[in-house]
Parts: structure tokens; C-alpha cells; sequence
């Protein structure tokens, strides 16, 4: 780690300066298709979803090359690597002009995605001159370069009312290449490769700088960023398209509106940098997850009509959000975003202060696909469900699992440093007087365990390992259940008045395995991270979630076929369950027994799927649930649902 200063006062000013304006000249660029993609979507007729692509396929290119030229300006220089990555650039751009198609305008935006790239150059070349404690503030000041995201809002509206959207990419293709070649004869090579060519030392290897890349935390990191950075990126493209579908404005005061929310996103990344050096980047970071979740439920809430049945008679009212408090709470949004996004890249050169490059081209890499994949997303949840927020809700979501995903680890670690002293602290403060550690300790894990040991096996692991077993058993009969219920609850919906199109059918059949297949990757950590009572308890009981909601959505033939879409990829967490529950009693069972253990797990839970299809045909032609579960449903028809029977022709 840099301790301290190696570089002149002036050097590090003239390195800072020259690399936020040209960070701000590409990110201008780079989100380019946010005002001319408007124009381009007319023109060509395109619906939400290719809009979608469009805007999003730069960002593609600048995402994925990230990890590349963080690697290239390590090893040649953040002087050579800009420079040469502006030019290419602005050559894209100016290309773009020359599209006669959709495909061609995709191939030319996938070259102006380069402009993406910036990003990771500037952060390897500045903190090259800053020691550790001024890295988070002028890594701050750099990134405020996403400003030009706002300088496109502001300008290119008027410029492309002027001269159409040509106009618009002639102009900031003219300037990037300006600036580029400016960069190349103002700036100097950074301190460190300047002492390394002196030395005749070696650049550091592919796998030396990619090494840092199999720790979790650098993918930690990563998630972070796909929010504070990625959705940043997506609004920022997303916004003027929303804007003027949803609030009927034109499009200067849609670029505008928009604009403000660029500005609060991109000019607070210094103060967040200030902030992270001084509070500490965690602190930070909890404050931008905390308020974000905050500011996406208010936007998230569709317009909405109630009527309450009061004691006079129907109340009716409705909630939404108007013009000008939409554009404060997006303001305010975008300020704690930048301050996270101070915070995610101060982190980086104090804790890989030789990979800054490799494992910040990483952490940019995945931030910048979420610029890529969450416009795609946003197009696609707007075709699907006809909600305009629904890209707000997708953002609340993903909110919600980084603020997990951190406080759990932050929690992991201080467990580790304190152990049994936070095991003797009560549940809640107010039990402190009352709370007796010896009395109300619970064992909470196997200190010892070793099954191949045969004395310790008859003694204490058999019957230990049988009991989890037996209660593991059920469990995951039940997960599969809840994963195969849709297999007959399907062939029913028509005939209770759910006019779904037989391809519509097909994708709910499909869904549940689909998502259930994908999952078990991830269900197969879980054990080892969680614990395997803990764990099986979770995913047993959100099983409740796709159980509980088909119950309420087949009562109803108006349900939105998009609700049953949600229900279905649910019932896929009873499939993902085979992976944990698997890993989760292997571990108990010596190598001598372990085959047949998990053969009695995975079998007799299998049974789920005969379970469903025998009880799901009695269970919907009986009031099993007497007032909880209504009525029998109703056939199209006027007719109940029958019991399905078994006919057998009279021997002849």
C-alpha cells in the first residue's frame, strides 16, 4: 500500500485534472444513446425491448473491455491507454452516422461502448499518484466524471432539435478526439511505471494481476457496483425514454429532468470519496444502501386507485407521484448512489493496492453490465407486466440483496474476531438484567464431529446423523411438491376461465425448472455459509411464498398472467432445495453409509412428485380448507371441478 506521497503536488493536480475531463468527455459519449436513441427509436419503429438493447449495447462493450485496459494501463501506462481508447472512440461515433439498420446501428454503438472503458484507465493511472490516505478523495474527484452524462442531457437535446441526431454525433465525436490527443501530449506516465522503466523491472504477469480474483470479496464488491454504478448507468439511459411516455414532456425537458438526476449521481462522487476517507467506506456504504431502498419503494409504488368500504360507504382515493416530487426523489437517490460509488472504489487500492487494475477492472466490469443487462430488463418488465415503476421494483430487489449480502458478512467477521463474547450478549438490550448466559446458552453447532471415527459414530454420530436425516427427509419432499405442483394446477387453468395461450402454458411448465436448475448452483454454498438447520429451515419455509400465493391468484380468472409467471419461478426454490439438502446430510454420514443416506434423502424425497399429482385433483374438487379455501372453483362451463377418474370399459 502507498503510505505516502511520490509524486509532486503539482503532478498530481495536472494527472487529476486531465483525467476527470477526459472521464467526463467519454462518459458524455457513452450515454449519447439516452438523448439520439429517442430519434433512432422513431425512426426505425422499435418497441420497448429493442429500444432497450439499443441503448444498452454500448454499454456492453464498455463493460466487458474494462478488465482488459485495467490490465493494459498497469502494464503500458494510463498516458497511452487513454488516449489511444478516446480516438478509437471517437472514430465509433463518428460511424454511426454511416448505420443504415438495426444491426449496423448495434455494431456501431458496440464501438462507442469503448467510451466505457475510460473508467477503469483513470482509476488505475490517479491513484497511482496518491498515497492511502487522499486515494478515496481523488478517486472521488475522478469519478465525478460521470457528470458528462448530465452535459449530454443538458446539450445534446438542443443540439440534435438543431442539427437532428447526426448532428449530435458529429459534434461529440470531434470533441472526444480533441481531447484525446490533448491527453496524450499534456499528461505524464504515472510514478510507478516511470521507476519501473527505470529499473528494467518486469510488468507484473496476467496471473499475477488476476490472481486477487478468486476472492469473494472482490465479488462483493462487484455487486455493489452493478447497483450504485450499473443502475446508475441504466437510469441515466432509461430516464428520458420514461420521462416522456409517462409525464407527456418533450424531450429538451425530458433530457433536463433527467439531467438532474445525472448531476446528483455523478457530482457528490468527490464528497463520497471525502467521506469514505474520513468515516470509513462501510459506514458509507450503509448509508447509500439504506436511503436507496428508501427512495425505490417511493418510486417503485405504481399509480394506484383504492376503494374502502367505510362505515358511510366506498372510500376512494388514489396515490401518485407527480412531475416535480419524482425529480427530487430521483435527486436525491442519485446523491447517495455517488457516495456508494466513492465508497466501492476506495476500497480497491487499500486492500489490492498492486491489482488496482485487474481487480478494478472486475468490480467496473460487473458495475457496467449492469448498465447493460438492467435497461434490457427494464424494456422487457414493461412489455410484460404494462407497469412503468416495474424498473424501480427491479432495483428495490436488488437493493435488498446487497444490503443482505453485506451485513451478513460484516457480521461474519465480527463474530469471528469476538466469538463466545457475542454468544454470552443477550437477544435484546432490555434482557440485560435478566440474562443468565449458562442458563440460556443452546447449542448452535457440532464442535466435533467425525464419523469415520467408529466409537465416535455408535456413541453420538449415528443417532445425531439419523435424526437430521428423518427431519431432512420431509422437508425436501415437500420442496419438490411445491416445485411440481404446477404440473396439474396448469392443465386446469382453461377450464376454470383462464384464457392463457398454449405457448403461455408452456413457459409456466417450464419456468419452475428452469429457475429450480439455476438455483441449485447457488443453494449448493449455502450450507457451509449458513449452517444446514438454519438453512433448511429458511428454504423450507419460503416454499410459503409460491404455495400460499397460487391459492390466492386461481381464485381469481382476471390474475395477470405476469403474477403466474412471478409464482412459477418461486416453485422453482423447492427444486433448488435438492442441492442444499443434499450437501447438508452428506456431511453427517461416513463414507460407508453416505450413498445410501443420500439415496433415502433424494428417493423418498422424490416421492413429492407423485404426492402432487395424487392430492392436487383431490384437494381442488373437495373444500379440504372449508371457509379458508372458498367454494370448489367453478368451470367455464357453470360446472364444478370433477374428481379425476379412472374408467375401465365392462369386459366383454
Amino acid at each position: 500500500m502507498q503510505t505516502v506521497a511520490t509524486a509532486s503536488r503539482a503532478d498530481q493536480t495536472r494527472a487529476l485534472s486531465l483525467s476527470t475531463i477526459a472521464f467526463t468527455a467519454c462518459f458524455a459519449v457513452w450515454t449519447i444513446f439516452s438523448i439520439i436513441g429517442v430519434a433512432i427509436k422513431a425512426e426505425l419503429g422499435l418497441n420497448d425491448t429493442q429500444f432497450g438493447l439499443l441503448v444498452a449495447t454500448p454499454i456492453l462493450t464498455g463493460s466487458v473491455t474494462r478488465l482488459f485496459l485495467g490490465v493494459w494501463t498497469e502494464k503500458y501506462g494510463g498516458r497511452l491507454v487513454f488516449s489511444s481508447q478516446m480516438i478509437l472512440t471517437a472514430l465509433a461515433t463518428w460511424a454511426l452516422t454511416l448505420a443504415d439498420s438495426y444491426i449496423m446501428y448495434l455494431v456501431a454503438a458496440l464501438g462507442i461502448g469503448l467510451a466505457g472503458g475510460s473508467f477503469i484507465i483513470g482509476v488505475a493511472y490517479v491513484s497511482r499518484w496518491y498515497d492511502a490516505g487522499h486515494q478515496g478523495t481523488a478517486l472521488g474527484i475522478f469519478g465525478a466524471g460521470n457528470v458528462g452524462a448530465a452535459v449530454t442531457k443538458f446539450v445534446a437535446p438542443f443540439v440534435m432539435v438543431a442539427y437532428g441526431w447526426h448532428g449530435v454525433a458529429y459534434v461529440w465525436a470531434a470533441g472526444l478526439a480533441i481531447i484525446g490527443v490533448l491527453f496524450f501530449l499534456l499528461a505524464k506516465d504515472d510514478p510507478a511505471l516511470v521507476e519501473r522503466r527505470r529499473t528494467g523491472a518486469k510488468a507484473p504477469s496476467l496471473a499475477e494481476q488476476f490472481a486477487p480474483l478468486k476472492n469473494l470479496q472482490v465479488w462483493r464488491f462487484s455487486l455493489y457496483y452493478f447497483f450504485v454504478f450499473g443502475a446508475f448507468v441504466a437510469l441515466a439511459l432509461w430516464l428520458p425514454h420514461y420521462l416522456i411516455d409517462v409525464y407527456g414532456i418533450d424531450v429538451r425537458f425530458a433530457g433536463m429532468a433527467a439531467a438532474s438526476f445525472s448531476l446528483s449521481a455523478s457530482l457528490f462522487r468527490a464528497y463520497g470519496g471525502v467521506l469514505s476517507d474520513k468515516f470509513g467506506a462501510r459506514s458509507v456504504m450503509y448509508w447509500t444502501f439504506g436511503f436507496s431502498m428508501l427512495f425505490l419503494f417511493m418510486l417503485s409504488y405504481p399509480p394506484t386507485d383504492y376503494i374502502i368500504q367505510g362505515k358511510d360507504g366506498p372510500i376512494a382515493f388514489s396515490t401518485q407521484m407527480g412531475l416535480w416530487p419524482f425529480i427530487v426523489t430521483l435527486f436525491a437517490l442519485g446523491f447517495f448512489m455517488s457516495l456508494g460509488k466513492a465508497a466501492v472504489f476506495k476500497h480497491i487500492p487499500v486492500y489490492y493496492p498492486n491489482h488496482v487494475g485487474a481487480v478494478g477492472g472486475l468490480v467496473g466490469m460487473i458495475g457496467g453490465l449492469g448498465g447493460f443487462v438492467l435497461p434490457i430488463a427494464f424494456g422487457a418488465l414493461l412489455d410484460l407486466t404494462g407497469i412503468y415503476t416495474s424498473c424501480f421494483a427491479l432495483l428495490f430487489v436488488l437493493v435488498a440483496i446487497a444490503l443482505t449480502w453485506m451485513h451478513l458478512s460484516i457480521r461474519s467477521m465480527e463474530r469471528a474476531a469476538h466469538g463466545e463474547v457475542l454468544d454470552r450478549l443477550p437477544q435484546l438490550p432490555e434482557m440485560q438484567d435478566i440474562h443468565h448466559p449458562e442458563r440460556t446458552a443452546m447449542p448452535r453447532v457440532i464442535e466435533d464431529w467425525r464419523p469415520e471415527d467408529a466409537t465416535f459414530w455408535a456413541e453420538k454420530g449415528r443417532a445425531v446423523a439419523r435424526r437430521n436425516l428423518w427431519i431432512s427427509i420431509p422437508a425436501l419432499l415437500l420442496a419438490f411438491s411445491v416445485w411440481m405442483v404446477w404440473s396439474m394446477v396448469i392443465a386446469r387453468l382453461p377450464a376454470i376461465g383462464f384464457n392463457f395461450a398454449p405457448e403461455q402454458l408452456f413457459w409456466l411448465a417450464a419456468l419452475p425448472a428452469l429457475s429450480g436448475a439455476t438455483l441449485r448452483i447457488f443453494y449448493g454454498f449455502m450450507v457451509p455459509i449458513f449452517g444446514g438447520r438454519l438453512w433448511t429451515t429458511v428454504s423450507t419455509a419460503s416454499l410459503l411464498l409460491p404455495a400460499i400465493g397460487i391459492g390466492y391468484a386461481v381464485q381469481n380468472p382476471e390474475t395477470p398472467y405476469f403474477i403466474f409467471l412471478v409464482l412459477a419461478l418461486l416453485c422453482g426454490l423447492g427444486g433448488a432445495n435438492f442441492a442444499s439438502s443434499m450437501a447438508n446430510i452428506g456431511y453427517f454420514f461416513p463414507k460407508a453409509e453416505k450413498g445410501n443416506a443420500l439415496a433415502l434423502n433424494a428417493g423418498l424425497g422424490n416421492l413429492g412428485v407423485s404426492v402432487m399429482q395424487f392430492l392436487v385433483p383431490l384437494v381442488i374438487t373437495v373444500g379440504v380448507f372449508g371457509a379458508m379455501g372458498g367454494a370448489p372453483q367453478e368451470l367455464s362451463d357453470g360446472g364444478q371441478l370433477e374428481s379425476l377418474r379412472v374408467c375401465r370399459r365392462p369386459s366383454t
